[in-house]
């Protein structure tokens, strides 16, 4: 076997992107119908993006949760081969829940983070539109422990003024890494923007200075919302102007 064979032959390592979707009632209607609509779409970029790319496969996996907590499928899919299934609202928001059912399969040994050639540090894509109606500090502070969880980019999607931005900047870590979207077509566009970006920054071993993989995630998330409508950051929310019907 020549060397070009050998080379060849490696294995690309996975990056696998988790999505936590809040389904609660309050997501009932436009908001739910315009997460299906954005996610179907951004899921077939980021599945070129990942036939494309010569470091990594990028695989997704998606968690719901409202009363309850569940697991779209039960394994990362394949991006390049990821179908998406439509999701309901109904319910409260069990974010504690959610945390610790994402734990859980931030593992090697027992969890998502398995692939036998190596993973890259994950991208945790967080949507919400209200706040958790369980006691979350003990989910989310399991969670804050996992090496897999700190090491991965996170971002937060506030659905509305009504999301708990504080809960959200607890999750992330800073309030660069939130957006607030007041609109249904601010939150199709947003939740194509991140899944793209985050999947472009976070499936690659190249650097970017001495920036972090976040920072320069966050960086060129604000370039792109600079003087979008419906779109704010969360130090830059005017309250009030939400439009959901």
């Amino acid at each position: 076997m020549g060397l070009l064979d050998s080379q060849e032959s490696i294995p690309r390592r996975t990056m696998t992107m988790f999505f936590m979707i809040d389904t609660s009632g309050s997501m009932e209607g436009s908001k739910i119908g315009a997460v299906n609509s954005a996610m179907e779409e951004a899921m077939r970029i980021v599945g070129e993006i990942s036939e494309k790319n010569p470091d990594a496969e990028i695989k997704i996996a998606v968690l719901d949760f409202s009363s309850d907590v569940k697991w779209l499928f039960d394994e990362p899919k394949t991006a390049s081969n990821f179908q998406w299934r439509d999701v309901d609202a109904d319910g409260l928001t069990s974010f504690g829940y959610a945390c610790i059912k994402l734990e859980e399969k931030l593992h090697k040994n027992s969890g998502f983070m398995n692939s036998a050639s190596g993973c890259f540090a994950p991208t945790i894509i967080l949507m919400s539109d209200g706040e958790p109606t369980d006691n979350y500090q003990v989910g989310l502070n399991k969670l804050k422990a996992n090496n897999w969880f700190k090491a991965g980019l996170k971002f937060a999607i506030a659905i509305g003024d009504d999301a708990n931005k504080d809960v959200l900047e607890e999750f992330t870590g800073s309030k660069e890494s939130i957006l607030v979207v007041h609109n249904i077509e601010a939150l199709k566009t947003v939740i194509r923007m991140v899944s793209v970006t985050s999947s472009q920054i976070a499936s690659t071993s190249t650097s970017s200075g001495d920036k972090t993989k976040q920072e320069q995630m966050n960086d060129a998330i604000q370039d792109q919302i600079d003087g979008m409508d419906g779109v704010d950051g969360v130090d830059t929310t005017s309250i009030g102007n939400d439009e959901w019907d």
